[in-house]
C-alpha cells in the first residue's frame, strides 16, 4: 500500500459522518462477534472460571471503598471495626486475586492462539496454494499474522485475554454507580455514569479507528522488517561487508523506518487528538456537575458518604484512561486474528474444489501428460503458452532452455504447486484437478535450484526426503556415501547428529557444492522410501566438472526404474537422457535424444555446439590456461564432447 493510499484509508476512517459511524458500529458488532467466537477455542470452563475472577476482581475495590467510608462513619459509635475488616479483607482479596487472574487469562491466551496457530499453519502449508502465498496483499496479512505469533505478545488470544479483563473493569463501575445511587442519590449517579461511558466511548472509539487504520501499515512495515533482517542475520553478512554496504544499510533502514513512522505519527494525531479533547472535554463537564450536585447536597451528606461518594466518582472518572490489561491487546490482537481470516478467505477463493484424501501417494503407471498448457505469473505474459509433453513412466526426460524459458514454473504445474491458467497436467490420463494434490506430491522426489539448508542434524538434513523414516540410519548414510559425501559422514565426530551449522555447538557448515551433494542424497532418500518420479533442477549447478562428471556417471544407475525429469544447462548432463526436450517461446519446440537432436540441427545443437566450444578452449568463452592435471577443464571437456 502506498502513501497515497494509506492517506485514503485514513481520511476514510477518520472522516465523522453519520454514515460511517453507522458502518462503524456495524463493525465492532462484528468484532465483539469474533471475540465470542474466538472464546470458544479456550474452553468454556476456562472462561466462566477466568469471568468469575475478573468479577471478584472488579468488585473488591468497590468493598473496599464502601469499607473504608463506613468505618470512617461509625468512627464515633464503635462501631467501625467490622467494616475496617471488610475493608482489610477486600484488599487483602484484590492482591491474592491478581496473580490468579494473570495465570487464568495466561491460559486463555494460550489455548486460544494455540488453536489460532494451527488454523494458520494448517491454511498455510495445506490449503493456500504456492501461487496465492506468493501475492503482495496476501504476503502482508501472513507477515501480520507471523509477527504476532512469533511475538506472543499481541495476538488473537490475547484479544480474547483484553475481553475478559474488561469484565473487571465494567464491574467497578457498575459498582461505584450503585454505590452513587445510594449514597449520593441518582442524579449524581447518573452524571458519574455519563462521565464514565461518554470517556470510555472515546477511547474506545479512537482505538478501533486505529486497529482499522494500522493494518494498511503492514507493507512498509514488511520492508523495513526486512532491511532489519538483512543486517541482522548472516545470510548476508559477507557480502554487507565486503561490499561495504554498512553505512547504506543504515541510511535505508532509517528511511524505511521513516516511510512507516511518518504517516503513522500523522494518523496517530488525527485519531487521538482532536476527538481525544472532545470526549474528555465532555467527561471533565460530567464530572464537574457530578461534584456540583454532591457539594449542593454536602450538608445533608454525612462524612463518610461523602467520602464514599468521591471515591466512587473517581472510579468513574477513571473510564477515560487506557485500559493496559486490554485496550492495546484488543487492537492489535484483533487485528492478526482478521489479518489470519482475510488470509484464508483469500486461500479458499483461490484453492480448488476439495477433494477425499488419498491413502499413501498416487503412483502413475502409465504417462503423466501436460496438454496445451498456458499459465502466467501476470495475465499478459504467458510463461508457458501451449505447451505439450508426455513423461513415459520409467523414462528420463531432460529439459533445457534459456533462463527464464519456464523449465522450473513447469515442474511447479506437475507437481500441483501452481495451477494452470488452461489446458491439463494428467496422470495416467486422469486430470490432475481430480486427484488428491497432496498424495500426487508425495510421488515426487524433487530437488529444487534453490533447495533448503536446513539448519538441523546431518539426519534431518537427508531424512526430509522421506521423514517418516528418518530412523533409517543404514539407508541415509547409503544416500550420503552414494552422492560421495562418504569422507565428509566419516570424519564428523559427531556423525550423522552433527547440527550443519556453525551457530550450534558442535555444528559445522558444508561448502555450496556439498550442499548440492546433500540436497541429492535427499531426493534418492526419498527415492529409496517409494517416490516414483525424481526431479532435478541444476543438480550439479555447484558441483566442479569432477563432481559432475562423476554423479553423471553414475545417472542411469541412479534413475534406473524411476521416471525422471532433469533440467540443466549442462549438456554433459542431458545428454544421457532418453529423451531431450528443448523449451522455447512456451512452448516445447524439439524432443529427440542426443544425437537425433544434434542432426537436426536446430535450437539444441547450437547450444550444445557453443558449450563445446567453451569448454573445449575455443575461440568462444573458451578456458585454456587451465591446468589439466588438476582434472577441471579436461574433465569436463570430456564429459560434453562423450
Amino acid at each position: 500500500m502506498s502513501i497515497a493510499d494509506l492517506d485514503r484509508l485514513g481520511a476514510d476512517v477518520a472522516r465523522p459522518t453519520l454514515r460511517g459511524l453507522g458502518a462503524r458500529w456495524r463493525q465492532r458488532r462484528a468484532a465483539a462477534t469474533q471475540l465470542r467466537h474466538l472464546t470458544r477455542y479456550a474452553g468454556w470452563r476456562l472462561v466462566t472460571a477466568t469471568t468469575a475472577v475478573h468479577l471478584l476482581a472488579g468488585a473488591a475495590p468497590v468493598v473496599f471503598l464502601v469499607g473504608t467510608g463506613a468505618a470512617l462513619q461509625h468512627l464515633d459509635d464503635g462501631g467501625a471495626m467490622p467494616w475496617l475488616a471488610l475493608a482489610i479483607g477486600a484488599f487483602l482479596a484484590q492482591q491474592l486475586l491478581a496473580p490468579v487472574q494473570l495465570v487464568l487469562s495466561k491460559a486463555v491466551a494460550r489455548r486460544v492462539d494455540a488453536a489460532c496457530l494451527t488454523r494458520f499453519t494448517a491454511f498455510a502449508l495445506e490449503r493456500a496454494e504456492l501461487a496465492t502465498l506468493e501475492r503482495p496483499e496476501v504476503a502482508d496479512r501472513l507477515a501480520q499474522a507471523d509477527e504476532a505469533f512469533e511475538q506472543w505478545t499481541l495476538t488473537p488470544g490475547t484479544a480474547v485475554e483484553g475481553g475478559l479483563a474488561l469484565v473487571a473493569r465494567y464491574t467497578q463501575l457498575v459498582g461505584a454507580v450503585a454505590v452513587l445511587t445510594v449514597v449520593a442519590g441518582p442524579w449524581v449517579a447518573v452524571a458519574g455514569a455519563v462521565v464514565a461511558l461518554v470517556a470510555r466511548a472515546g477511547q474506545t472509539e479512537a482505538f478501533f479507528r486505529w486497529g482499522q487504520l494500522i493494518r494498511g501499515f503492514q507493507p512498509l512495515r514488511r520492508r523495513a522488517t526486512y532491511v532489519r533482517e538483512l543486517a541482522t542475520s548472516t545470510r548476508a553478512a559477507k557480502e554487507i561487508r565486503t561490499l561495504g554496504l554498512v553505512d547504506w544499510l543504515d541510511e535505508r533502514y532509517a528511511a524505511e523506518n521513516r516511510a512507516v513512522l511518518d504517516p503513522l505519527w500523522r494518523w496517530r494525531r488525527r485519531v487521538y487528538g482532536v476527538p481525544f479533547l472532545t470526549y474528555t472535554a465532555v467527561a471533565l463537564a460530567g464530572s464537574v456537575v457530578a461534584l456540583v450536585l454532591l457539594a449542593r447536597d454536602a450538608q445533608s451528606v454525612q462524612v463518610g458518604a461523602a467520602a464514599v461518594a468521591v471515591q466512587a466518582l473517581v472510579l468513574c472518572a477513571r473510564f477515560g484512561v487506557m485500559f493496559p490489561e486490554s485496550d492495546v491487546k484488543l487492537v492489535y490482537g484483533r487485528s492478526a486474528w482478521e489479518a489470519l481470516l482475510e488470509f484464508e478467505a483469500q486461500a479458499e477463493q483461490d484453492a480448488g474444489p476439495p477433494h477425499e484424501p488419498t491413502a499413501g501417494r498416487i503412483t502413475p503407471t502409465g504417462t503423466i501428460t501436460a496438454h496445451d498448457l498456458r499459465f502466467g505469473y501476470r495475465p499478459d505474459r504467458p510463461v508457458l503458452d501451449g505447451l505439450d509433453l508426455d513423461l513415459p513412466v520409467g523414462t528420463s526426460t531432460a529439459l533445457v532452455g534459456v533462463n527464464g524459458a519456464g523449465k522450473t514454473t513447469l515442474v511447479k504445474l506437475l507437481t500441483g504447486l501452481y495451477r494452470p491458467d488452461a489446458g491439463t497436467v494428467a496422470v495416467d490420463g486422469v486430470d490432475l484437478r481430480d486427484l488428491d494434490t497432496r498424495a500426487w506430491q508425495r510421488a515426487f522426489a524433487i530437488t529444487f535450484q534453490d533447495y533448503l539448508r536446513y539448519e538441523l542434524p546431518l539426519r534431518e538434513n537427508v531424512a526430509m526426503g522421506a521423514i517418516e523414516h528418518r530412523d533409517d540410519d543404514a539407508g541415509i548414510e547409503a544416500e550420503i556415501r552414494r552422492v560421495g559425501l562418504g569422507d565428509l559422514l566419516d570424519e564428523l565426530p559427531l556423525g550423522l547428529d552433527t547440527p550443519l551449522t556453525r551457530a550450534l555447538p558442535g555444528g559445522r557448515d558444508l561448502s555450496g557444492g556439498q550442499w548440492q551433494r546433500l540436497a541429492l542424497a535427499r531426493s534418492l532418500f526419498a527415492v529409496r522410501h517409494g517416490a516414483s518420479v525424481l526431479v532435478l533442477d541444476e543438480p550439479t549447478a555447484q558441483l566442479d566438472a569432477r563432481g559432475e562428471a562423476e554423479f553423471y556417471d553414475q545417472f542411469l544407475d541412479l534413475t534406473r526404474g524411476v521416471t525422471s525429469l532433469v533440467i540443466s544447462h549442462r549438456f554433459s548432463s542431458v545428454r544421457r537422457a532418453d529423451r531431450i526436450v528443448v523449451l522455447d517461446g512456451g512452448r516445447v519446440t524439439e524432443a529427440g535424444s542426443h544425437d537425433e537432436l544434434v542432426a537436426q540441427g536446430g535450437t539444441y545443437a547450437r547450444m550444445f555446439e557453443v558449450q563445446a566450444r567453451r569448454f573445449g578452449g575455443g575461440d568462444e568463452g573458451g578456458t585454456g590456461g587451465g591446468d589439466a592435471g588438476d582434472g577441471g577443464v579436461d574433465d569436463e571437456t570430456r564429459a560434453v564432447r562423450a
